[in-house]
Parts: structure tokens; sequence; C-alpha cells
């Protein structure tokens, strides 16, 4: 054997960590056993190929999916499974969405794609997809698309129909913002698992809990979660004809899946890993001297795979090696270019000899001069620059002039000019174009005209660059000197190292990083190939054999020298021969096997991975894929796994350092849910499914929200490549940690040599014994059952379970939710060798749970060694049986239970196996649960809704003369409301997440007082709200199931199914009873619907906002109702309400806006509702004397007149003709503490010059701006914050917007009056309604507008002086003396006018200043008060700021920049009226729709993430919390809803 051959074997034994001495002895004796099999010579297909062995059927999967739901539904069919996926606003998925995993399609189900109407991705959107929603074959680059539904009033989803497993993306491409036409979502990713069929076994058990042989019966599909499969090394289990024993040990053993190293012909290391004919299985598989073609091999391996899987029940899991083949691959000499040969960025000398180089050591490295493979070279550069001076062309960069020649050489780096594209390929290959060079220094050194000189100055610069380069290499050298220095540690003297020994010429000192080719027919330089290899801790997403990277060259390659690493390029035209010769590999293993490994998977180029991949599950669409995976973090295991398409990640519990990290991975990785888990029970929901491809029946469904996946873990107790049990911890706990795995929910894996207690990792490449079969000794018995037992729990949903660590135990449980059977495990763990004490662990106490014992073991081994020269055998030993063990039975205060005691004789390794059982469990406990709600809640009205789901804590408590408050957890605090949505903000989180360690949880565990208390607040609620007795009692009887039957460890689960279920049927009820609008909008418009329910009451006393305004005089206050009344009531369709509120009051004109709001709010009614016209017509008594004098509500002279509503609208408008004055009642600081003397007299009148209605001054605040300055130390007190005296821009539009109205009515004999008695220019006359709006239009754009160009002041009515802002309309016209500048200030009011009486502006005007606002002050969940170049703007509200800054001190910039949400809504409906009909929404109104509705998304987030489930009054600047804003405000619900109308109205037209 040649000497390098026997360097190669070495070499690869030590990166593979085995004995190179055996390695090399074991290549001696191959080479000389006997004539190697030839491989055969391979044609080379041309560059254009598809996958060659893809079978053809009439029918794809897809296609079958599709006929299913197009196809007649069958009675009694079970309900379609819907798995919805929601994605963010911008169409892409959110983080931990990213990718999914979703269960084999035994049935055809369907993903449900859904996004927020409105959002940007919804704008003309299309969702792709390449999966075959359309049919026929996969085909990654081929994409399905579907456009998205362009109601923006309306949800928006897409449905899928799911038929075959593979590995899918997608994403939403949709209209962009700007011109730049379309906009790409962020890729999401969906894998489907296979559907896996082997045969059925009995099951492992007796009724008598015996174990039992397992008998093979029909066939059936395994989850992936089932699966035990085994590792085995093949060349160690001989020829095919010699596999049946090892097939029946494994099937006996539980096993239902084999993994086979590779089975292909082994290159000369005889490692299965490096591979030399990748279509040809291994000649040692046959009998000797076998002379059968490849085709032959083939069909024997595919027989044998069929008696394994038909008569044993084994399925077939196999490696792919694509990274690399053997460095001994005959066809290598035909295709040198399948390996990395020119172009290699380590090829740094003319013949490649990287290996002479470094081994030349530091200061022969140093006199080679390797620097110039990195530098400019300085003389000839000069020549260059030289020549081209005179032609070249004038510098376009920036200027230059002046500069150091330190900053240009940096320029000339930063801006790529430095061309190092051959660097390495030669001395001084590193360049600069000559001509831009030239043209740089002529530029910078302008005083310079000889052209000497300036090449001269051209030499300075490249002497600069190349200091940067030299100190590159520098690094290089050092980097790669310390690598030698450490891999030589490692190989000669290391404690954990082969201990190579001395240097010889077949054990160099570094391993060769190359194979060199024996032939003549290429090119020298395509004659070396780059061995493949690891990096520490190196980015799996870059290939180090590629440019730019240096791994070769610095040494950082740990090198197998028995494999020559791949090159595929970019795709298959890069490297056609490769590409067809790999793609009919992978495809004819998936032809032949149920699965993969996939071999060095993160060093394998991803793109390569996944066209493999891609084309071998066209042949087999339910291949198995697992890999391993170092990359050192989850982000990029969920990256690999969703790009791949892996099914399973490796993981291995022998990674546990100690007890506690073993229970950590066995946690992460095999728990499953936690037991009581209450997501599929709650978060699952009914539906009625439409025909996914629009032809077909309608079915019913179950509709589960995705929540998004971890990779699923296929975790070993031990892989194949590690070391064994006894020196990693110790023999015994091979027993305990076996056991443990098999109790995980994931797929699990083992060894055969951790089974059979091998006492060492053995040697892959120069092993020559075969394993021992039908061996009676290591823990096989104990795995049998346990094994068996893993894929019935799997098969039968044991889907929770728990994991208790407590000194050296772990303790796991596995529980089936439905039946709460379950099995526990006891193991003692065995770290530590030598130890036989029982150690230590408390009883072990099962609440209302009976356990019966099932089987216990210790492992007793002889001996520690065990050297056999024929056979694989494992250290002799045996297990012995733990007696029986007994659980007690008690009960203390929180009821019965058993308990577990482990036995004095439990040593390390051992295990006890229990079966469980909770009593007294109902079967259909979860049924009854979840079951009646509808009918309980389905007769509430809305304000029996209030009580059942709302009720902050003040109103409980004045609704129950203080008996009630909300309810207080400890750890968490007090629950938002009282009702239902107070218990849903918390369960929320703890329903997605499963977190049963949440305060809540504890909570319920701890006691029962959460049962009693929401049954028995509405019970108390029944005396004023007697409907509320049927839901009371169902929840009674849920409850009282629960407290009998439940243990405390399961109260969480079915509570929450309890509250939960309650909940949706309250909220559905509600829904029903609203408006079209709201029944049939999105969860936007429903959240804030019910916002309505939020603020209602008994009376009609709707809150202004919670939790200030709950009770007493506090609660309602007529301004706050006749904002909100027109969205909360009117657009819901609660017209009883509306009308009531209306009824309630009557005006009183201390408050300079409520009457308009009122007569807007009348206006509104009569619009909308059903017969609203005879509103005007019905009596309202009214609460105050005519004479505006105040008296109380009990006083004789209240409610001693009373009106029809039409003769109040008269009363109104003639008050204000007359003008109004008075001085307000019990004035002073009795009625108001903070307010001045002068600010009690109400003064307000008509100026008939404009029609404009002025009054106030600037001691009163007589609109919804009505801050009181307080602060006595900053001298405010007494001073309002925004007096707004004058016209306010809102009230002159009310007041517009009431005359048109009512001029309608008149002119229709609808309304009894025409207009008002005024006196004008001295003469009472009567004024129409019509002449009163007509003199309101005329004068206001002359009034309000300011104009955007001042040439056009002249035009207005402006003081040029004053104004801060063009383009805007004015706050307030006509401010008092002193103050004329605030009527020019820029705040969220003018929108307001927009909406009621648009007549008013002229639209262009409006638009402009609409975009202004946009820009300026509106805000995430609001609107600015102010705009903030305005000195007065101050945006963050404090109540509570004692300072003596007079702008902020108690809180008096209340209204003057803070941001308020209401006029968001008043915003977006001036927007919306007038951008369609003079904006870009005139030609394509959705444009329009589109850009307002994305405004909304930071409300859309606030209120479904918000306990309060509101939108607050006002925020501070930018959105942020304002602590003393009320959590949720009527108005600011309200005028969003009113948009939302606008939007559905707009869309139904």
């Amino acid at each position: 054997m040649a000497t390098t051959q026997k360097a190669k074997a070495a070499a690869s034994a030590i990166v593979h960590g085995h004995n190179p001495a055996k390695a090399t002895a074991a290549a001696s004796a191959k080479d000389g056993g006997g004539e190697r099999v030839a491989s055969p010579t391979i044609d080379i297909p041309p560059q254009t190929f598809a996958p060659s062995s893809a079978k053809k059927t009439p029918k794809t999967p897809a296609d079958e999916g599709i006929e299913f739901f197009e196809s007649a539904a069958v009675a009694g069919d079970a309900p379609i499974q819907v798995y919805e996926l929601k994605l963010d606003a911008d169409g892409g998925p959110s983080k931990d969405k990213s990718y999914i995993r979703l269960p084999p399609p035994y049935v055809p189900y369907v993903l449900r794609i859904s996004l927020d109407a409105g959002t940007p991705a919804s704008k003309n959107g299309t969702f792709k997809t390449n999966f075959p929603i359309d049919g026929g074959k996969f085909d990654r680059n081929r994409f399905a698309e579907r456009k998205l539904p362009t109601n923006v009033s309306k949800p928006i989803q897409i449905d899928l129909p799911i038929s075959h497993a593979g590995a899918f993306a997608y994403w939403v491409e949709y209209d962009s913002d700007t011109k730049d036409g379309r906009t790409k979502g962020r890729e999401g990713y969906f894998n489907i698992d296979p559907a896996l069929r082997i045969r059925k076994r009995a099951p492992i058990l007796s009724e008598e809990l015996v174990p039992v042989p397992a008998l093979s019966a029909n066939r059936l599909i395994v989850p992936m979660d089932g699966l035990t499969i085994l590792t085995i090394v093949s060349k160690w289990m001989g020829s095919l004809n010699e596999w049946r024993p090892h097939l029946q040990e494994a099937a006996e053993r539980g096993y239902n899946m084999l993994h086979y190293t590779p089975l292909q012909q082994r290159g000369e290391s005889q490692s299965p890993y490096s591979l030399a004919d990748f279509l040809t299985y291994d000649s040692e598989l046959f009998e000797p001297g076998w002379k059968g073609s490849q085709e032959d091999g083939r069909k024997l391996m595919k027989e044998m795979l069929k008696v394994a899987k038909e008569e044993y029940g084994l399925l077939s899991l196999t490696d792919v090696v694509l990274n690399h083949t053997a460095n001994n691959s005959e066809w290598l000499l035909d295709h040198p270019e399948a390996g990395f040969t020119k172009g290699l960025p380590v090829n740094v000398t003319s013949s490649g000899d990287v290996d002479t180089l470094i081994n030349a050591f530091q200061q022969e490295l140093n006199a080679l001069n390797f620097w110039e493979y990195y530098t400019l070279d300085a003389k000839q550069q000069k020549e260059d620059v030289k020549a081209a001076l005179a032609s070249a062309p004038a510098w376009k960069g920036p200027d230059v002039a002046g500069k150091i020649v330190v900053e240009l050489a940096e320029l000339i780096r930063s801006s790529g000019e430095l061309d190092e594209s051959r660097k390495f390929h030669s001395r001084f290959a590193v360049t600069v174009k000559p001509e831009k060079a030239a043209s740089l220094v002529k530029a910078a050194f302008t005083e310079l005209v000889d052209e000497d000189a300036l090449a001269d100055a051209w030499v300075r610069i490249v002497d600069v660059l190349n200091v940067q380069s030299y100190q590159e290499w520098k690094e290089d050298t050092r980097v790669a000197l310390d690598n030698i220095k450490n891999r030589l540690s490692y190989t000669r003297l290391a404690e954990n190292g082969p201990k190579l020994g001395e240097i010889t010429e077949e054990l160099p000192l570094v391993e060769t990083y190359f194979t060199r080719l024996q032939t003549d027919k290429h090119d020298p330089s395509a004659r070396s190939l780059a061995n493949n290899g690891w990096i520490w801790d190196a980015d799996p997403l870059v290939n180090f054999a590629m440019a730019p990277s240096k791994a070769y060259l610095r040494r950082e390659v740990i090198a197998w020298g028995d494999c020559v690493k791949l090159r595929y390029g970019n795709g298959p035209d890069d490297n056609p021969w490769l590409w067809q010769y790999m793609t009919r590999y992978v495809e004819e293993l998936a032809e032949t096997f149920d699965g993969f490994r996939i071999d060095n998977c993160h060093s394998t180029p991803l793109h390569v991975g996944v066209t493999l991949l891609d084309a071998a599950r066209v042949v087999n669409p339910d291949l198995y894929v697992c890999a391993e995976l170092f990359t050192g973090s989850e982000d990029m295991d969920t990256y690999f796994v969703s790009r791949l398409g892996i099914n399973s990640l490796i993981r291995e519990s022998y990674n546990g350092h100690d007890p506690k990290e073993l229970s950590r991975l066995l946690y992460r990785n095999g728990v499953g849910k936690p037991i009581g888990s209450m997501d599929a029970a709650c978060l699952t929901s009914t539906d009625e499914l439409p025909p996914p491809t629009g032809k077909g029946p309608s079915r019913p469904c179950l509709v589960t929200p995705v929540q998004g996946s971890l990779p699923h873990a296929l975790l070993f107790d031990l892989t194949h490549d590690n070391e064994s049990p006894l020196h990693k911890r110790s023999a015994e706990d091979a027993l305990s940690t076996g056991a443990l795995v098999t109790f995980s929910y994931s797929a699990i894996g083992s060894v055969k040599g951790f089974d059979d207690l091998h006492p060492k990792l053995l040697n892959l490449v120069g092993e020559k014994r075969k394993y021992e079969v039908g061996s009676e000794g290591g823990i096989s018995r104990i795995k049998r059952v346990l094994n068996h037992l893993h894929t019935e729990m799997m098969l039968g949903g044991f889907s929770e379970g728990h994991v208790h660590q407590e000194n050296d135990y772990i303790v796991m449980h596995r529980v089936q939710p439905t039946t709460q059977k379950g099995y526990l495990l006891v193991a003692h763990t065995a770290f530590s060798k030598g130890s036989k004490d029982r150690g230590w662990i408390d009883p072990i106490r099962l609440r209302k749970t009976k356990a019966k014992f099932i089987l216990g073991s210790a492992l007793d081994i002889t001996a520690y060694e065990i050297d056999d020269p024929k056979l694989l055998r494992g250290l002799p030993s045996s297990l012995v049986n733990i007696a029986p063990v007994t659980p007690s039975e008690s009960s203390d205060h929180e009821g019965p239970y058993s308990e577990i005691i482990v036995p004095e004789y439990f040593p390390p390794g051992s295990v006890m196996l229990f079966e469980t059982q909770l009593q007294g469990i109902e079967a259909d406990l979860d049924t009854f649960c979840a079951s009646g709600a509808d009918e309980a809640f389905g007769d509430l009205d809305f304000v029996d809704l209030n009580a059942v789901l709302h009720r902050a804590e003040g109103e409980e408590l004045d609704a129950t003369a203080g008996a009630i408050g909300a309810y207080d957890i400890p750890g968490m605090g007090k629950l938002t409301y009282c009702g239902l949505e107070g218990w849903m903000h918390p369960l929320r989180h703890i329903m997605k997440y499963n977190d049963l360690g949440h305060p809540l949880c504890a909570n319920l565990r701890n006691g029962t007082w959460a049962f009693d208390y929401i049954h028995g607040r509405l019970l108390k609620h029944t005396e004023h709200l007697p409907r509320l007795a049927v839901p009371a009692n169902w929840l009674k009887e849920e409850f009282d199931r629960i407290k009998t039957n439940i243990p405390p460890f399961l109260r969480p689960r079915y509570f929450a199914i309890v509250i939960s279920t309650a909940y949706k049927a309250a909220r559905r009820v509600a829904v029903e009873q609203c408006s079209e609008f709201v029944a049939t909008g999105h969860d936007l418009t429903h959240d804030l619907a019910l916002c309505s329910i939020q603020m209602y009451g008994l009376v009609p006393s709707l809150a202004a906002g919670l939790p200030h305004f709950t009770a007493g005089w506090a609660r309602t206050w007529g301004r706050d109702v006749f904002i909100s009344l027109r969205g909360l009531f009117l657009t819901t369709g609660n017209f009883d309400g509306a009308k009531k509120h209306i009824l309630a009051f009557a005006p009183r004109y201390n408050s300079r806006d409520s009457p308009w709001w009122m007569l807007q709010n009348i206006q509104d009614y009569v619009k909308t509702a059903p017969d609203g016209l005879s509103l005007l017509s019905e009596p309202c008594e009214a609460s105050f004397p005519k004479n505006d004098a105040f008296v109380p509500w009990d006083d004789p002279k209240a409610y001693a007149y009373s009106s029809t509503i039409a003769e109040i609208i008269q009363e109104i408008l003639q008050r204000h003709c007359d003008g109004i004055h008075f001085r307000e009642y019990n004035a002073g600081p009795n009625l108001d503490m903070q307010m001045r003397d002068e600010g009690f007299n109400i003064d307000i009148r008509v100026d008939w010059t404009t029609g404009f209605i002025l009054g106030g001054n600037k001691y009163n605040c007589g609109t919804w701006m009505d801050k009181m300055g307080e602060s006595t130390k900053a001298g405010t007190k007494g001073t309002p914050g925004t007096p707004r005296d004058g016209a306010p821009v809102e009230i002159t539009g009310l007041l517009a917007s009431t005359l048109i109205w009512l001029d309608e009515l008149s002119r229709a004999g609808k309304f009894p009056f025409r207009g008002v008695q005024a006196e004008v220019e001295g003469r009472r006359q009567l004024v129409t309604y019509r002449a009163w709006a007509g003199l309101i239009k005329t004068n206001f754009e002359t009034y309000y507008h300011v104009p955007a160009d001042p040439a056009d002041d002249a035009k207005y009515h402006v003081n040029p002086d004053l104004i801060n802002r063009r383009g805007i309309y004015k706050d307030v016209y006509g401010s008092g003396e002193g103050r004329e500048w605030s009527g020019y200030q820029m705040r969220c009011n003018f929108p307001i006018a927009m909406v009621v009486a648009p007549e008013l502006f002229d639209a262009e005007h409006a638009l402009k200043a609409l975009k202004l606002a946009n820009e300026t002050i509106r805000s995430p969940l609001g609107m600015k008060t102010l705009d903030p170049i305005d000195s007065q703007y101050r945006p963050n509200y404090d109540n509570s700021n004692d300072s003596d800054d007079p702008s902020i001190a108690k809180g008096l910039n209340y209204h003057s920049g803070p941001e308020w949400g209401w006029p968001l809504g008043y915003f977006l409906r001036a927007y919306l009226y007038f951008d369609t009909r003079v904006g870009e929404g005139k030609k394509d109104k959705d444009v329009t729709l589109h850009r307002l509705l994305t405004y909304l998304l930071p409300v859309r987030r606030h209120i479904q993430s918000d306990p309060w489930r509101g939108i607050p009054e006002l925020t501070n600047e930018n959105g942020a919390y304002c602590h003393d804003s009320c959590n949720t405000q009527a108005w600011s619900a309200s005028t969003l809803l009113d948009f939302l109308e606008d939007v559905h109205k707009i869309n139904s037209s």
C-alpha cells in the first residue's frame, strides 16, 4: 500500500476521533485483501437535465386533495380541520410564526392564511406559495397565486387545501405606498410532516400490566413522535443474507425504524461516510465474489428493506452524504471540476501547495515574502499611473482637493476601487485601475503639475493601502501558526487526543488539506482538490471553500483527509455533471428508503440541500428527513429546518452534564405540553368552511390558531459518533437515561451499542468485528417495553407531560388529556461511577390519582471491560428486578392522593414504571364544560352584557353598595374588570403558551375562590338584572362539577375552558345584536363595538371613560355622551340606548359646545334610526328652568316643564340668537375652587356679520379643551390652559351642520320652524336656517383659512404677524384682546368641522390642511392637541406636577400637546371625504382606504393587547403611556367606529 494512502487513512481516523494505528492497519489489510471492485464508467449528461426517476402517476396528491374538497360531503364525516395562520400587517409572519409545522394530511385539511383588513399587505395583495394548491406536482420555483379579498371592512382569509407532506414557502405581494410598484412581504415557511406507514403491533402490556409479545397486526400510520429509531452500522451486520436476526432483534426491542449508516461503496479509508461511488451499494453487503450490476444491488437492497418493513415493522432511514466524496473516487479523475481546484482562496503558489508552505514554519514563510499576495506593486503602480495621466478623465467622485493621503487611501478602499478579485492568484495581483488613480491624484494634488510628482503622490497613497494589507498578511500568518500549534498539541499531547507520537511521513505534522489526483488528463492546477472538514463555531450559511473565506489559508479547517469537498457552485449550470450525478443518487435513495439523515448538514450549501431534497420528495412525498445541526443558535436551526424541510433535529440526552441539565433537555425536547394544558380545548372554535377551491359543498370545521413551531426533536439517548455511557457518566446510567428518553413526546433514537452496553466508542473506520445478536445482557429487556410503550403513548395521544428533577432523580409523567390515563417513570440517574447509594427523593404524591406498579429494574454490571476478538459485545451485565412497589393512598385537606416511595434498594441507574389513572373524572367533562353557553347567554341585552363582560371596580362597588370589588390575584394584582373580560386578559396569555406557572393558575390550584366570585357576583346582580340568573346558574353547574371532580392541578385547565367558552358566547351574543356593519366586520370593528358595552349602564348612564368615570356625579357628562353617542350607539345599531340618552338630557348653557354636540347627535339619530324622524316629536322633561337657574334634581322646579325634541332644537338656536348672559349658580369655590370670579360669567352671542357664534372669556373654558389652572406656586390658578374664547372652529361646523339639516327638514315640511328671530342691524327679523347657513358658508373660508401663500393674505382675515404655520385652518376665530394669537394655533379640532359640515370648506385647501396635520400632529393612537412647533407645545401630561413651570404645573398642558384619541376618528373621516373627491382617492378609493387603515395599525395592536380592551383618553409624546389618562374612553372608540362605518358604506356602495 502506498505511503500516502496510509497517511490519509490515519488522518481520517484522527479527525473522526478514532485510533490512527488501527485505521492504517485496516487500510493495509484492505489493500492486500483481494481485488477492489472497480467503479463503473459514468456518462456525462447534458447541462440541462430534469430529475431522472420521478414517478409519473395519473393524479398527484395535490390533485387528490382538490378532488376531496370538491366532492360531495358524506353525512357523519368528522369536521375538517382548519389551521389558521395570522400574518402581520406587512404580510409576513411574526418571528415566532416564521416557521410552522403541520401534521400529516391523513385526511386533507386546510391551512387558512388570515390578514387584518386594511393592512398594507391587503392593498391589492396576492398570496403566493409553492405548495401546489392548484394541483399537479410540487416545483419549488413554481408559485400558485391567490388574490386577497379587497373589501377592507371584512376579514381577509385564504384557504389552502393541504394534501401531502413537504417543505413549502409563501409570501404576500402588494402595492407599495410609494411609486415603486409592488412590495414583497417577508417569507414564511410551513413544513408538513410525512405519513409513515408501518405494521401495527399489539399492546406491549397485558390487562394485568405484564409485558407480552408484540405481535404484528394491520398497517397504521405512525406519527413522527411515535418513531423509535435504532442506529446500526451496516458493515457490522454482515452481508444482506445475515440481516434477518438483526431485524428480528430490533423489532423485538420495540424499534420501528432502523438508521443505516451509508451503504454505498466506501472509499479507501473504509469510513461509511467517505463514499467512492454514490450509485453502487458496497460490495461487502453481498456474498464474496458477487459480480452483480448496480441495478442488481439496488434490487437486493430494496427486497431486504421490504422484508424489514413488511415482516418486522421496521422503516428504513439512511444517511445521505451531499457534501463530500472519498478522496479516491475514480470519477474524480474524469471530473476534477466536482472538487474545489482553480480559484480556491488558498492557492497562493503556482502549485497550490499550502501544506508545504505552512510546514515550512514562520521563518521560511517570512522568507517567501507571502505579503506580496496581499499588496499592490508600488513600482508598477507608479509606471502605470504616470502613463495614464495624460488621458485620465476628470475625477467624478467627492471633492478631494487638499485631502491627506490617509483620507485618499480610505476613499479608494471604501469606494471599491481597490480590486482584490485576483488576490492570492499571483503576487501583486491586487490593483487599482491606472486611469482612476490618475484622475484622483490630479484632483487631489492640484498644486502638482509634473507627471513624476503626481506619480510619486500616488505611490504615497499605495504605501498607505499596503500598510493595512501587510497587517492582514501578518494576522493570517499568526492565526495559521496558532492553529497548527493547537492542532499539534491536541494530536500529540492532549489527554483526550489520539496521542500520535512521533512525526513521520505517514503521520505528518498536520493533516493534508488536499487530495492530489494521480492523472495526466488535466492541467496541473486542476489536480489538487480541497478536502472537506469542519470549523469550530463557523457560520453554517457560508461555504468555507469559496471566496472570500480564508479558512484553508488560516488553517481553520479541521480536515477529513479521506473526503474531497464537492463544488456545486450556485446551481446546476455551474457544474452540470455533479448535479446530475447527485440528483440521481438522492432519487434512488428516496425510492428505496423511508427517510434520510443529512450528513454534515450544517456544512452542506443550503441551496444544494434544498434542491436535492426537493428531487427526493418528488419520488417519495412522505420522505422523513432528520439532521444534526451544530449551528449554536436556535434561530439558525429554525432557518435550516424551514428551508430544507427537516422533519426532526437530532438532539442528544448525553449533552446534559448533570441531572438538572438533563431534565431541562427532556423538558425542552420531550415534555410535549404540560399536564393540564388548555390551548387545544380553549383556542379551537367551530365554524363553517366554504370550499377552498370555490367548488363543492361547505363543511363543518374546527379552526385552530397556529402559534408557530419549534423544530421537532429526534431525541437520542446517545448517537453513534459519541463516547459510551461508561466514559461520559457511568455504564449504569444507560438504563436510567435510556428509559427517560422513551418518555419524551418526540421521535426517539438509540444505538445498538448503547442497548448492549458497549464499553467504548467503536471505530467506524478500522473496526472489523460484527455485532453480537440476541444478547440477554444490557438494557434491552427494559428498552423493549419502554420503546413499545413510547409508540403506543404517541398513537394514543399521551400528549401532556411533566418532568420533575430532585437531586439525582428525574420523574417523568405522560398523560392522555381526555381519559387522564398516564404512565409515570421514576429514574435514579447515575452521573458518577461507583455509587450504589439510594440517594434521596421526597415521596411522589399524585393528587386524586391511583397508581399501579408495572416493573422496576436496576442494572448489575460484573465487569467494566470486555475484549472479544470476533464479536462486538457489551459489558457482562444483568437486569435486577425491583420488588413491586405498592403506592399508598391517603387524603388531606386537598383531597385523596396516592404516594410512591422509592424503595431502599434503588441504586443509581434504577428505574420504575407505573400506570396512573385520575379518579372520578368524566370522559365527557371537556365537552360538558364547553357546552350550553350559547343558550345560557343568548337572551342577554347590552346592559346585561355590561355586567357579564366588563364593570371596572368602581362600577362594581357602586352597583353592589361596596360589597364586591375586582378580584385580587396574589402576585399579579387586581383584575381590570370584574366581568369575563377581566379574566380573559391573563387567560389569553396562559392559553396561548400553556403558562401554568402564571399567578392566576397558582390561585386556582390553591383554592376555588375565583369560581365562587364569578358565580356570586352575577347572582348578586340578578336583583336588578334578572336575566343574569340563567348564565349564573350555568356557571354554577359548570364550576360545581369541576370543584367536585377535578384535582387542584387541573383546575386551571377547566376554569379556562369554562371562562373562554362563556366569553366567546357572550361576545358572540353582543356582536349578533349589533348592526350589519358590526356583525359582518373584522375583529377591530368588533373590539371597538364592545367598547359601547364597556361604557353602558343600567340607566342611561354612558361612562365617559374608565376607570376615572365610573359612578355618581363623575360617571355621565353631556358633552361626553354626545361626542360618543354616534359611534357607540348608532353605528352599532343600539338605537334604543341612543334615544334614551338623548331624552335624558336637556340643554344648559354653561358649556359652549355641549348643545351643539347634542344637536348633531339628534340629527344623526334622525338620519340613521328606523323611524328616526319620530324622535323630533318625543317629549323631553327639562331638568333646569328656562331662566338658566340651577336647581337640584329633586327640587320641585326640576323637570317642571317638558318640550318636544323639535322645540328643544329651536330653543337652543333661539337662545343663542338672543344672546346668553348669566352668572353660574353658586359661583365661587363651592362650585369650582380653581376658577376665578370672572370665569363664572357666561356670555354667548351670534355675530351677524359672519353668522358665527362667539362666547367665553379668558378666564373660562367652555369647550372640551377645558383644563383650568390649579397651581398657586406657578401662578396659574384660575387661568385656563385653553380658554378658546371666540368662535371655535368645531362649534362653527356643528352650527352649520344643524342649520343645513333643519333647512332640509323645514323645506320638506318635517320640522315645525323655518328659522329664528334675530336682531340684525338693529332690526328684529326672521333669519331662516338657509340664510344663516349661507352666511356662515360665505364667510368661513375667508375667516378661518390661513393661506399657504403669503401673497393671498389680502383675500383672508389674517394677521401675518401672528401666523405660525401656513396652509391650516384657525382653531378659533375672534379670540379675546391680547390672545388673538391663540386662534392661529394648529390644533386637532378643524377636522370635526370638515366632517359635520364639509360644505364650508374649499376642498383643495381642506386636503392640504389634512395632509399637513397628518405629517405634524397625527400620533400612534390619536392626534396631538397642539402643533409641535408651537412655543406652548408640551406633549407630556402629569396632573400631579408641582413645579413652578406655569406651562405644565398641575397638568395645565392637558390640551397643549398630549395626544388625545378621539380626534383621530374625525381626522380619518375628513381625510377620507376630501381625498376621495380631490385627492388620490378620486381615481381609486382603495388608495385612500388602505392609507388610512394603515394609520389604525397601532390602534389595532393596542386594543388587542391592553387589559382594558379599549382606546385610551390620551397618550403622552409619540403614544407613550399617560398614567393620568383614562385607560379606555368612550369618545376614542366612538369616533373610530364612525370612521370604520364610513369605510363600510363606501365599500357597500
